[in-house]
């Protein structure tokens, strides 16, 4: 793919948070810190939008949560799904918005996050993990005076109802049953309500620091996993959205086109359009036009065309639930993708973190799929595209067989075939990797 040069001056996305925000995938303490003391002057800076009065909800969005705007100008410049406004308020950036203008979701308790989740203003399998744990920790503060027996009912809850927010994504049950273990324990240890509210907040702060560490690790797995394709352009189709607005962060499939921008590698992104939600043209499209890297919007169904036509080096996407067989749950139109790679000799890679891993369920036919409303597909941002009545099945996510997969990147490192003893290798590495940071007194 030929044309002029990137604006380095426009390299402020990935290049940036790369290099200057997390330096080291272990220097996390610092991050996290970053994310809760960031005010809103300094995300209007980010930005790069002078404020403005709060803007009305676009038509047909969820008013259940107020929205804010920062801006009423199309946003640029990196920002992270979330961040803390005050120590009980944690604002989630509203995706369904973007690339039009920013706004922000204030979230106080687990049913303002559940609410977020299951309407995909916040989506990405690690970022909903996030948001779940931290609105859950939030509940616990406001149930911190109730009593002892109200307060577990309480939190039992309001569990259930995150859980139950998005089915697929494995992240989201998990980062809640963390959560509740804390809730758990500390009430078993006697803990006043505020030492348990406590509690689970550092679970839920510990979620999102080992995140940060986890996605940075699989980058540079999959860096050292991309083909060397002499001096042209290295070409990556990558479909949904795996940047920072959908893990947190730093990325997955887009955390390594971030760690190739950041190492000077030439290369050049096919960002599938993603319908019906559209992840890829308004997001992923959007994360890159930031970061200054060099990509092209094309239609879902163009996609087997590139790869006939020797125009695909590599296939990265994400995953929200891989299987302990190493079938992997992800976006619809993800297995098309494995199908046609591996018609074309094309390398296939999964890119998930070990907390996208559920070693539970054995295979993919297992994995629940979540069937969503009728009017994503038969409308686009409010405009209908199909006649009235008209008969739709959407589901969310396809799975694809673990013998389409080249292979899994972790940060555990890229994990190959049989999957289910690579799987279960890198999760007895990663809790190892844990037990030595919390010896070491790091996150």
């Amino acid at each position: 793919m030929s044309g002029p040069p990137p604006d380095p001056s426009r390299r402020r996305f990935f290049r940036q948070f790369a290099g200057d925000v997390v330096t080291s995938a272990v220097q996390v303490v610092g991050a996290m810190n970053a994310v809760r003391e960031q005010s809103a002057a300094e995300a209007q800076t980010l930005l790069g939008v002078a404020p403005a009065a709060p803007l009305p909800p676009a038509p047909g969005i969820d008013q259940g949560i107020p929205p804010r705007a920062t801006g009423d100008l199309a946003p640029t410049g990196f920002r992270t799904p979330f961040r803390f406004e005050s120590e009980t308020v944690l604002l989630v950036i509203d995706q369904r918005e973007l690339p039009d203008r920013l706004v922000e979701m204030p979230i106080r308790s687990a049913s303002d996050g559940a609410r977020a989740i299951r309407t995909m203003a916040v989506r990405g399998a690690p970022a909903i993990g996030q948001v779940a744990a931290l609105s859950l920790a939030l509940s616990g503060w406001l149930a911190r005076n109730a009593p002892p027996t109200t307060r577990r009912i309480l939190m039992r809850t309001a569990a259930s109802g995150l859980t139950a927010a998005r089915p697929t994504a494995v992240n989201l049950a998990w980062a809640v049953q963390r959560v509740m273990d804390r809730h758990d324990a500390a009430n078993a240890e006697g803990a006043t309500g505020l030492e348990v509210a406590a509690a689970m907040r550092d679970e839920a702060d510990r979620i999102v620091a080992e995140a940060t560490e986890d996605h940075g690790r699989l980058a540079d797995a999959g860096l050292a996993a991309l083909p060397e394709v002499g001096d042209r352009e290295l070409r990556i189709l990558t479909h949904c959205n795996t940047g920072p607005l959908a893990c947190g962060q730093f990325g997955t499939a887009l955390g390594i086109v971030q760690a190739a921008h950041h190492a000077e590698r030439r290369l050049h992104v096919w960002v599938d359009e993603t319908r019906p939600y559209l992840q890829g043209a308004r997001l992923t499209s959007w994360e890159l036009d930031q970061a200054g890297v060099p990509h092209t919007l094309i239609p879902d169904v163009a996609a087997g065309s590139l790869m006939a036509a020797g125009e695909v080096d590599a296939v990265l996407v994400g995953a929200d639930r891989v299987a302990a067989n190493g079938d992997t749950a992800n976006k619809v139109g993800t297995y098309s993708l494995a199908v046609l790679a591996a018609h074309h000799g094309i390398p296939f890679y999964v890119c998930a973190p070990l907390s996208s891993v559920d070693l539970a369920t054995a295979e993919g036919r297992l994995i629940p799929i979540e069937e969503r409303p009728a009017e994503e597909v038969t409308m686009i941002r409010g405009l209908r595209i199909a006649p009235e009545g008209t008969q739709v099945r959407n589901p969310s996510f396809d799975v694809t067989p673990a013998g389409l997969i080249t292979g899994i990147v972790t940060d555990e490192g890229v994990l190959e075939a049989p999957f289910q003893p690579a799987l279960e290798a890198a999760m007895a590495r990663r809790a190892k990797r844990r037990r030595r940071a919390v010896a070491a007194g790091t996150p």
